[in-house]
């Protein structure tokens, strides 16, 4: 029976094992390789850090969903493509090896560097739940210790958090997270009157959303700014600091939060298979398959896929592009083994939701424009549908945030040193004496 390995369980990979499983049907191993045994849904995140949504709602077991693969954990340490291996070493520092005859990479990215002194130092990413869970065990006690202490600077520094990147996440952080602190002081009987939690949301950009459409992109500024979000445009940090940081105006802000949200990039394991990649990412053909080497695909963010809606260019890395594409190199990883016909990858966008937190959004679903209340509603029930597991969890969630205020304690599970934001590894706390990639 010939086998196919899957590396990595982000949209791209899930999406391939699941289907994969239904269109094979017992008539291939699946195996999937992967650090945690679930399926993070990555753009609910935001809420987690903010206290609306428990970690575990955000999250999908892939031994209870994918019931025809086999899940082993470990994290992919090597690609032996000549000898169709994969070389993996397991959460207890144990190595072991794969064989395939079909080989799948959707290992996903992680959060991109700038050689920005003291940034690797200070700042905290976002792209997996470890750091979700610090963060928000770091803001809760930011606000407690700004509450206690003995001199208005310090006060004021503690309740000062600075978002760098104003993409999808850190817009979401940002307003998120100013809603959340706001709660939070409510709370605090000795808080200094006349002291807000300040929110400083950056971006070299000239807007906020660069990426999307500009009606939208002022609404969600609109909102931001209205909540009291410090929104900075065409402005950067130059260097980063145990006390603050230096923005390229020459603006020293103090700050002992800074949470980094400038983008992703490629897997580091794609770079060193020594095959053509395209700024990092895996080159393929429209089908999903890596040119000389039939029996490997890739796709998702790991891989540089040709936009067919837009000749020449490719498709961006995002979870609605990275779904799809596990769809697609499950049909062409079956058809390679004699069970179908190959197809190309094309999709058109489907628009994009931006969940601003309460009931506010700004959603573009098909092509119409929305803000308010309205989008928020679309916002919510987009994420449900598209959630494979947990929507009565989070739904349910949901409700209670509405209804009841937030939980604010630290559970005090993780420090900043266990989610460093140069690692290959965000889906795993960094633990010591074991190995891991950094």
């Amino acid at each position: 029976m010939p086998r196919v390995v899957i590396v990595g369980a982000g949209f791209a990979g899930y999406q391939t094992a699941r289907h994969l499983s239904r269109s094979l049907r017992g008539r291939a191993e699946i195996v999937l390789l992967n650090p945690t045994d679930y399926f993070l849904y990555l753009p609910l995140l935001p809420q987690v850090a903010a206290g609306v949504l428990e970690p575990r709602r955000v999250t999908v077991s892939l031994p209870g969903t994918l019931r025809h693969v086999r899940l082993v954990l470990g994290q992919a340490d090597h690609v032996d493509l000549d000898g169709r291996a994969v070389h993996f070493t397991d959460p207890e520092g144990t190595e072991g090896t794969l064989t395939y005859d079909r080989l799948v990479l959707a290992v996903g990215s992680v959060s991109k560097l700038l050689p920005i002194p003291g940034v690797a130092e200070h700042a905290t990413g976002f792209r997996g739940l470890p750091e979700a869970l610090y963060l928000r065990d770091h803001v809760t006690r930011q606000i407690e210790l700004a509450s206690a202490a003995g001199n208005p600077a310090e006060c004021t520094s503690r309740c000062t958090f600075v978002v760098v990147g104003a993409g999808y996440t850190g817009t979401e952080l940002a307003a998120h997270g100013k809603m959340f602190t706001d709660a939070l002081v409510r709370k605090q009987p000795a808080w200094p009157a006349g002291v807000k939690p300040r929110w400083m949301l950056l971006d070299v950009a000239d807007r906020v959303l660069p990426g999307l459409d500009e009606k939208l992109s002022r609404t969600a500024d609109e909102v931001l700014r209205s909540r009291g979000v410090d929104v900075r445009t065409k402005t950067s940090v130059k260097e980063s600091r145990s006390d603050g940081v230096l923005l390229d105006d020459g603006e020293f802000v103090e700050t002992r939060s800074l949470i980094w949200c400038v983008g992703v990039r490629p897997d580091p394991l794609v770079s060193e298979l020594g095959l053509p990649v395209e700024r990092g990412r895996l080159v393929v053909t429209p089908q999903l398959g890596v040119p000389g080497r039939p029996d490997v695909f890739a796709c998702g963010d790991a891989a540089a896929v040709p936009d067919l809606t837009r000749p020449g260019e490719f498709t961006p890395m995002t979870a609605q592009h990275a779904a799809r594409q596990g769809k697609v190199a499950a049909r062409n990883v079956a058809a390679s083994l004699g069970y179908g016909e190959a197809a190309a990858y094309k999709h058109n966008d489907l628009g994009f939701a931006v969940d601003l937190g309460g009931v506010k959004a700004a959603a573009n679903p098909m092509g119409v424009k929305l803000s308010g209340p309205v989008a928020g509603a679309v916002t919510r029930g987009y994420h449900l549908a598209a959630m494979p597991g947990n929507r009565v969890r989070v739904a349910a969630d949901w409700i209670l945030d509405a209804a009841l205020p937030r939980q604010a304690v630290q559970l005090g599970l993780l420090r900043s040193w266990q989610v460093p934001l140069d690692t290959a590894s965000p889906e795993l706390a960094r633990i010591p004496g074991r190995p891991g990639k950094e």
